[in-house]
């Protein structure tokens, strides 16, 4: 049943509304925010004084004359909030601390041990994060929580992940509530592919605004679904599993156990066996992989370089992969009616143009919508850390981000 709200309800989504509108265009006047917010202009005057009182936003300058008085323009003040974000990964965790503008002010990767448990893994990232916010040294008043950005599947409502396939051993793991118990902060979590669309609208201002469809690759692969500012979570939280979306494929089962998910074969590993595969040894000799189990994160980096350099089989087994991407991404495009297709990941590095043009290609020559627009893709605004960045995101985004949570929650 739909919920009613009160009059406070309002005043507090209205201050997120004006804040968000500030972000997304400013430098902005007051006189500027009322037709951008809907709101009247007292109204707008009102929430733009307690935002100044909060020290949310500040006055940064005004604009030119057209021949009376000067406009004063208002931008968010970056020093108003911080969070910490945590990007989970198989081998390491990437901890950033941020402001409320989204600027990485101090950043720290911890190597994670193989086969940890997780309360000792969650012990190791809460307390380097812990010595990270000392170092910033900011104020800790106005820290407002920590992000994670968790490998899925997860159930979102009770802040689990549940057996995720790259951490071995892991069931049914209360991460959320581990994280707050161990650093006595707020927690937000997510999958990482939706944290990493939530950092790109929040980061990305007035070029992320709208709808788009954010696909992350990490050790595998994801998307975060954006859609008139509002992101989609799904049911459970697991809304963008773009890596089980079937494609003509060869019959390389995936942890779900189907024979045509799109994942096995754009993830890193499912890559690099490509090349053994289509190339052989020699080929993957020249280019130095390995192909150990445990060696995915060097072998990967090797074969990005190898791409960079015009390897002609690291070329073609990432073309191949952009174009398994393209074939899913259409798809997805069609699905969701979006105007924008971004790719980032900590993966992507080094190529993401030979990805986003092999996108570009599947979604533009096929989509059912080419005629009326095109689909701009696009690498991310944030770079590679737009996992750990859209963690700390989740946070900046669930207290300042207009919703209806904001009118309905108790």
């Amino acid at each position: 049943m739909t919920q009613g709200t009160n009059l406070p309800r309002v005043g507090g989504y209205n201050q997120a509304v004006v804040l968000d509108a500030i972000r997304t265009a400013g430098p902005v006047s007051r006189v500027e925010l009322a037709p951008l917010t809907g709101l009247t202009s007292q109204t707008v005057s009102n929430v733009v004084r307690r935002l100044l009182d909060a020290g949310l936003v500040t006055e940064s300058g005004y604009a030119p004359s057209s021949g009376g008085k000067r406009r004063t323009l208002l931008s968010p003040r970056a020093e108003g909030a911080y969070a910490v974000g945590v990007q989970l990964d198989p081998g390491a965790a990437v901890i950033v601390v941020v402001d409320l503008a989204g600027e990485v002010l101090a950043d720290r990767r911890v190597k994670l041990p193989d086969g940890a448990a997780p309360a000792d893994l969650v012990a190791r990232i809460a307390g380097a994060a812990q010595r990270l916010t000392a170092r910033t040294r900011i104020d800790p008043a106005r820290l407002l929580g920590i992000g994670v950005a968790a490998p899925g599947p997860i159930d979102g409502p009770a802040g689990d992940v549940v057996s995720p396939p790259n951490f071995a051993g892991w069931g049914r793991v209360p991460l959320r509530e581990m994280f707050a118990t161990a650093t006595g902060m707020p927690v937000a979590m997510d999958n990482d592919a939706t944290a990493a669309a939530i950092g790109e609208r929040w980061i990305g201002g007035k070029d992320r605004a709208g709808s788009f469809l954010f696909i992350y690759l990490g050790t595998g692969v994801g998307a975060g679904i954006v859609l008139n500012n509002t992101v989609l979570h799904g049911d459970s939280g697991n809304a963008g599993e773009f890596g089980h979306i079937a494609v003509d494929a060869d019959g390389i089962t995936c942890d779900c156990g189907s024979t045509n998910c799109v994942g096995p074969y754009v993830s890193p590993a499912g890559v690099i066996g490509e090349l053994f595969t289509l190339h052989g040894a020699a080929a993957a000799a020249r280019i130095g992989l390995t192909g150990a189990a445990d060696g995915v994160h060097r072998d990967w980096k090797v074969l990005r370089q190898a791409v960079r350099r015009g390897d002609p089989a690291a070329c073609d087994v990432v073309r191949r992969a952009g174009r398994r991407f393209g074939q899913a991404a259409r798809g997805a495009a069609a699905l969701l009616d979006v105007s924008r297709i971004v790719l980032g990941g900590e993966a992507v590095r080094g190529i993401e143009p030979i990805i986003c043009e092999e996108i570009d290609a599947a979604v533009n020559a096929m989509s059912v919508a080419r005629v009326i627009r095109r689909i701009s893709v696009e690498p991310s605004v944030i770079g590679e850390a737009v996992g750990a960045v859209g963690a700390a995101s989740l946070i900046l985004h669930g207290n300042y981000a207009p919703g209806w949570r904001m009118l309905t929650k108790p």
